[in-house]
């Protein structure tokens, strides 16, 4: 692997991959099930959601590039394939801090991603703030609740909107391997026919400054790639695990990793923790 590895320790990567470790204090009871408004166009949401936009471009935006000492490599791959991505885009990205959403959406505006989230990130105690960023609880209630989750997101990228999906499935911070990719990204792209934009998050070695007074642990560096497409050669299943492989390998090169020498597959299997 090229690049910086901060290798921390302090954090309880669970045994396997997908596994969350973040506590979730609270719950306040929501029910995520098929009458859930999963996008929420109601004129008093939009109105907070733009209130929210503003402070977040004048405010959380600046302070998120300051504190993760943010570089983004690759802008210009949106601008060379807007034609391509103004009808809608699935875009996914490895998951290695709280604030990566946030360095997203800060670098891809003028567009404002949804982001599908873990269900008890949207019932715990930072719930609302969760909503006015993009957040989309993923359901967990039975078929209804995902079918009507899914309309939503159809509907949304319909109307040229873009979708950031963690395909790691959970966060682990400062993490440098990239880890097995769960198909979803790759089977809403096939499925709604939407490009698939592959994101990477690459580390840096902080300054004297950084690294002893505050503590910090890396610099990250957001690269953005060229949109892939799914290959209508092939039958629907293949097409979702050829584009999942596909991604994983890009987000791998991204990230400075020669997807060869990546510890882990590209398509998850329940796949437990390697250390290394």
């Amino acid at each position: 692997m090229n690049g910086f590895d901060p290798r921390p320790t302090k954090y309880p990567y669970p045994e396997c991959t997908d596994g969350h470790y973040l506590k979730i204090k609270k719950d306040d009871g929501t029910v995520f099930d098929s009458d859930y408004p999963y996008i929420d166009d109601s004129p008093a949401f939009l109105r907070k959601r733009r209130l929210f936009d503003i402070v977040l471009r004048l405010i959380v935006f600046p302070m998120t590039r300051i504190r993760l000492g943010l570089k983004v490599r690759g802008k210009e791959n949106l601008k060379k394939y807007s034609d391509a991505l103004k009808n809608g885009a699935i875009l996914c990205s490895n998951h290695v801090h709280l604030w990566d959403f946030l360095a997203i959406r800060s670098s891809v505006l003028p567009h404002k991603p949804y982001v599908l989230v873990w269900a008890k990130n949207v019932s715990g105690e930072n719930g609302k703030n969760v909503r006015l960023v993009g957040g989309i609880p993923i359901p967990e209630t039975g078929p209804a609740a995902t079918r009507a989750q899914l309309k939503a997101v159809h509907r949304m990228l319909d109307n040229g909107g873009w979708l950031q999906i963690y395909s790691e499935g959970s966060m682990w911070e400062y993490y440098r391997p990239v880890r097995p990719f769960k198909k979803g990204a790759a089977r809403l792209s096939v499925m709604f026919e939407k490009p698939l934009v592959p994101m990477a998050f690459s580390y840096r070695r902080p300054g004297w400054i950084r690294r002893t007074i505050l503590r910090q642990k890396a610099l990250f560096t957001l690269s953005i790639g060229e949109p892939l497409c799914p290959d209508a050669s092939l039958g629907v299943r293949e097409q979702e695990e050829e584009l999942c492989k596909r991604s994983h390998e890009a987000v791998c090169r991204l990230a400075g990793i020669d997807p060869s020498e990546n510890i882990y597959p590209p398509v998850f299997q329940n796949n437990k923790k390697i250390n290394y």
